[in-house]
């Protein structure tokens, strides 16, 4: 499993609370329009396909960045809610 970092911008309300439901069936929102997610490959792949039917990639801009175990040690985080742990993953 790998924890993945999904950013979202998407303009039209109705998509954007679409996206946003989406998401928190996957993972944890960090920030309004951000969440980060612990998934297998399997589900990491149904996000993306399910994801895909939901926007409009002339208008909205979706990210999803893997963090990998050893990128996971140097992220800092500043207020808000602590950083969602991979299970067997050690965060100092």
């Amino acid at each position: 499993m790998l924890l993945y970092l999904v950013t979202y911008d998407v303009p039209c309300n109705a998509r954007r609370k679409k996206v946003a439901d989406l998401l928190e069936g996957y993972g944890r929102r960090v920030q309004y329009s951000v969440f980060e997610c612990v998934l297998p490959v399997v589900k990491y792949e149904e996000l993306r396909q399910r994801m895909r039917q939901r926007v409009n990639l002339q208008e909205d801009s979706i990210r999803f960045y893997p963090i990998s175990g050893h990128t996971l040690r140097q992220v800092e985080t500043w207020g808000g809610v602590p950083i969602t742990q991979v299970p067997g993953s050690i965060v100092v």
